[in-house]
């Protein structure tokens, strides 16, 4: 292969800043724009330049580099989709508003794929059709999109975006469970060479659907997920996927329930203010609506509910929305401020599992003015269902080990599912077996943001002076810096063609009319691993070496500093 040519930033489109981007929230949106990255084109939507589509693509070809070593293969499949498949599984309408839907000309449906569970399930189903055809697993790396209600923190958070979606098909649950493996070593292993700081965590599986579902989690401030570790054992998941175990308790001593006069209480802070209790002595009913009908959720009063977990109990296709003082209006039987969950009617009751059989509380009496001491759970009340909808706070019990729990802020980078056989029985994805009879195919969905992992590396990374490549990402590998007199550019340039000579990506600053100072600044900015200065010595061949992270210096001659950056 020849090797690539020295490229010149007199040449190069990457007009670098001094100021942050007005827009700008998160360090890696600041940094990815100052550098000459990316620029905006509209919200949640980005153009890749010069150098940013160099690291975006080393990302692309070690993601690739894996996924063909596991036996996978690559295939290019259509963004514009047809509805037909999507509302066959129910995803037309379980998307929602995030899904972007459009018609052409003769009035058909079509979407911009936000995933492709659907399309390679017909295709399989078209390319295979013997036990003999499998186990085969498929991938793609490929745009995406996603209608974001509000698109923010620069490509962390776009409407559209570059993943590595991939999916696995086998004949039995075993299989299922070898290519989930497979996906998730090789997931290990492009993390690792990305140079990211990652967690595996347990995960929900959403919209998606199927059993097991795990995140590789980048942590960062920036990020958007949740996720709780244990530090006394091996636990790890998002906080949507933390459950409880229901743990009864012995109530055989508390007293009968008993209404006490509580006026002007309508909030668990003024009515544990009013009876001198904890607010964790008090038992909160939140009432939702789901797809009209009514629901009462019960916390202990301290806790707040997660509404993402009462989605997700739900499932996708349900609409959850708060009861409004319409619905009150409707239900006077439903008391705001004192709704309890003895004798309510025509009202399901679910419970988080801290609201155990047995455990005693003081909740509303549905009077006004009115609440209700020593109500138990299974004797004063029974709960429909136990879901585990609080939102998790640090020091909560591991539901594996009872330690409490540390909460970090992380960014998710690849996702993976054992989606089992939702999409072949919606679809009809069979192949004839051994015996000559049908075999349901059981299926994997495995995802990583290849996007959204360049900004990862960028919010782990970076320092006080700009971006930080690790080496196998970088746009190149060295940064080239002539101070600025005719002498130092000529040995700049002299020394750039034989470092590319010797198979290393050279950028080297050879712009004309900038200070040295700005130079230096810049190529601390975009954050190439080692940056090569013509400066003061430059008469006499020699340069400063500099490593980009640790800021050490060294003085070489040409010979030395080729033979060391090649080596």
């Amino acid at each position: 292969m020849a090797n690539a040519p020295v490229q010149r930033m007199s040449q190069l489109m990457a007009k670098t800043l001094r100021d942050d981007p007005a827009d700008a929230e998160v360090l890696s949106h600041k940094l990815l724009v100052r550098a000459g990255y990316v620029r905006r084109t509209a919200a949640g939507i980005w153009s890749w330049l010069p150098l940013g589509k160099k690291v975006l693509a080393n990302v692309e070809r070690i993601v690739r580099e894996e996924m063909d070593a596991i036996g996978a293969q690559e295939v290019s499949l259509p963004a514009l989709l047809p509805r037909e498949p999507y509302e066959a599984t129910g995803r037309w309408d379980e998307y929602g508003a995030e899904l972007f839907r459009l018609q052409d000309r003769k009035g058909g449906d079509y979407l911009l794929g936000p995933t492709h569970e659907e399309i390679f399930t017909l295709l399989v189903k078209d390319q295979c059709s013997s036990y003999k055809d499998l186990p085969v697993i498929l991938y793609q790396i490929q745009t995406k999109f996603r209608d974001e209600a509000r698109p923010r923190a620069g490509i962390l958070r776009g409407r559209e975006f570059l993943m590595k979606d991939s999916y696995s098909f086998d004949l039995e649950d075993e299989g299922l469970a070898k290519s989930y493996a497979l996906h998730r070593e090789a997931y290990r292993r492009v993390f690792e060479r990305l140079g990211l700081d990652y967690r595996i965590v347990a995960a929900t599986a959403g919209a998606m659907g199927g059993s097991k579902s795990e995140e590789f989690l980048a942590p960062a401030e920036a990020g958007e997920d949740t996720f709780a570790d244990c530090p006394n054992c091996d636990f790890a998941a998002n906080t949507e996927a933390v459950y409880q175990a229901v743990k009864p308790v012995d109530a055989s001593a508390v007293p009968a329930a008993e209404e006490i006069p509580t006026p002007d209480t309508p909030t668990i802070e003024t009515l544990a203010a009013s009876l001198g209790v904890p607010a964790s002595a008090t038992l909160k009913n939140l009432l939702v609506k789901v797809d009209g009908e009514i629901y009462a959720v019960g916390v202990p009063g301290d806790r707040e509910v997660d509404m993402d977990k009462v989605e997700e109990h739900f499932g996708p296709a349900a609409t959850v929305e708060l009861v409004t003082e319409e619905d009150f209006a409707k239900r006077p039987d439903l008391v705001r401020g004192y709704v309890g969950p003895q004798g309510l009617e025509k009202v399901t009751y679910l419970a988080d599992p801290r609201v155990a059989p047995g455990t005693s509380w003081i909740t509303g009496a549905n009077k006004e003015g009115t609440h209700a001491k020593n109500v138990v759970a299974g004797r004063d009340f029974e709960v429909s269902e136990y879901v585990d909808v609080v939102v998790v706070q640090e020091g909560d019990p591991c539901p594996k080990c009872g330690t409490g729990l540390k909460l970090d802020r992380a960014i998710e980078i690849g996702h993976i599912f054992q989606l089992g056989r939702k999409y072949a029985d919606a679809l009809k994805l069979d192949v004839l077996g051994q015996n000559g009879k049908p075999v349901r195919v059981t299926m994997g969905s495995y995802g990583i943001g290849v996007s959204r992992a360049v900004a990862a590396l960028a919010e782990q990374t970076a320092d006080e002076k700009g971006l930080c490549w690790p080496a196998e990402v970088a746009p190149a590998d060295v940064h080239v810096v002539a101070a600025g007199k005719a002498l130092q550019t000529e040995l700049a340039l002299e020394v750039s063609d034989k470092l590319a000579a010797a198979g290393l990506r050279v950028l080297v600053d050879d712009r004309a009319g900038v200070s040295p100072g700005v130079k230096f600044t810049d190529s601390e900015l975009m954050g190439v691993p080692k940056i090569l200065v013509a400066g003061r010595r430059a008469g006499e061949g020699v340069l400063e070496l500099k490593d980009r992270r640790t800021g050490e210096r060294e003085e070489l001659t040409v010979d030395e500093a080729i033979a060391r950056l090649s080596a």
